[in-house]
């Protein structure tokens, strides 16, 4: 049976993938970006054809999927988490993650707590949200249309795209395995060094780290596919990034600790940390190892996880790794201390900025005063940053 367009077997393939892309940038900017945390504002023509295509291609209800992001972002890695493989297992999410998009999105409290903002006009009332299964059979008889037999196939991936690569790939493995930038409380992983096949959604940790961001990216060397398309709609006035990850402003000429640096800290705080971890901690664990016997180097060659993992989410090896590091030798025994002091000072929510600052100031004259050179570089580093 053909349908209205015959094409070579690549050309299905190349229409099956501009559709999936379709389908997963809607996602990225309208369902996520957009809606899920206010980081982008998007012309309403474009924020209504992506709503329209979700119907067509997921059948995704925007006020469900909302809700159920940012009860994850807000329970993430706990019980109440809609789908954290931590809690669940790797396999229930990776597998079953749509199922468990489903069984949340019939949880009332869920969407009254979380599900606010979200589109309440009259065509989401009567069409979106209580005909969902109807777009996606619209979008059958479409593809069928066009393609013939080869349509069923088309639309098949197309309904199995999200379900496997954003709720399973994202949701599951974006908990799970791959590299952190940034030490969150929580497991968040970036699955891949190149954001592209998912709109930059496998920047996953970067994401836990910047939750309002518009842009996912933060490394030069990675690639957020959904924030070029933002930069190509707010050349013709259709989208507007609200919130950025925020840059480093550094003065070199500055060489105190004042009020400016203790609000950079709070800023830049994940930046600083990660850059806590690669001029502090990495270098001096570096030195140890050159020093270090045989034996010792077999268990600092396991050290490096431990020495900057957050204490929350640390598992049992790693704890007895660092326990061990940490009583024989010295040097990185001090290094740790100084990084959970730091971490500390942004962390005491109820103290005065003056107590706050003081603090501040004290570390860096400690810090000196080691004699550890890395820990002396890092704190003359930190007296040139200022806020934005």
């Amino acid at each position: 049976m053909f349908g209205l367009i015959e094409l070579p077997w690549w050309g299905y393939i190349i229409v099956l993938l501009v559709l999936t892309q379709i389908t997963i940038i809607s996602v990225t900017l309208y369902l996520h970006r957009c809606q899920a945390h206010r980081s982008l504002d998007l012309h309403p023509v474009i924020s209504h054809f992506f709503r329209f295509w979700l119907w067509l291609t997921t059948g995704m209800v925007t006020k469900e999927w909302a809700a159920i992001h940012r009860k994850h972002h807000a329970r993430v890695e706990t019980d109440e988490d809609p789908h954290s493989p931590v809690v669940m297992g790797i396999k229930k999410v990776f597998w079953e993650g749509a199922e468990l998009y489903r069984v949340e999105s019939k949880n009332q409290e869920t969407l009254e707590r979380f599900g606010e903002g979200t589109p309440d006009d009259w065509v989401e009332r009567h069409v979106y949200t209580p005909h969902s299964v109807k777009g996606v059979a619209l979008m059958l008889i479409i593809n069928l249309a066009l393609f013939g037999t080869m349509g069923l196939t088309i639309w098949a991936l197309q309904m199995a795209w999200i379900p496997l690569f954003a709720a399973g790939v994202v949701n599951g493995i974006g908990h799970y395995w791959g590299y952190r930038n940034y030490e969150v409380s929580d497991n968040s992983r970036n699955v891949l060094p190149i954001g592209f096949f998912l709109g930059g959604e496998e920047l996953h940790n970067n994401h836990h780290a910047f939750g309002t961001s518009a842009k996912f990216s933060t490394r030069w060397w990675e690639f957020d596919s959904g924030w070029q398309v933002i930069r190509l709609l707010r050349l013709f006035g259709l989208a507007n990034p609200k919130r950025v990850v925020p840059q480093p402003r550094i003065i070199s000429s500055k060489n105190i600790i004042d009020t400016d640096t203790l609000k950079a800290l709070i800023t830049y705080r994940f930046q600083l940390m990660s850059r806590y971890s690669c001029d502090v901690i990495l270098p001096a664990l570096k030195e140890e190892k050159k020093r270090a016997s045989k034996a010792s180097r077999a268990l600092l060659r396991r050290a490096k996880t431990a020495l900057v993992r957050d204490t929350s989410i640390m598992k049992a090896s790693h704890k007895s790794v660092l326990s061990n590091v940490l009583e024989n030798f010295q040097s990185l025994n001090v290094i740790y201390q100084f990084r959970m002091r730091l971490q500390d000072i942004w962390s005491k929510s109820t103290a005065t900025q003056k107590e706050l600052l003081d603090a501040l100031q004290e570390w860096c004259q400690q810090a000196e005063a080691t004699g550890i050179e890395v820990l002396k570089r890092f704190s003359a580093h930190l007296k040139t940053y200022v806020p934005q």
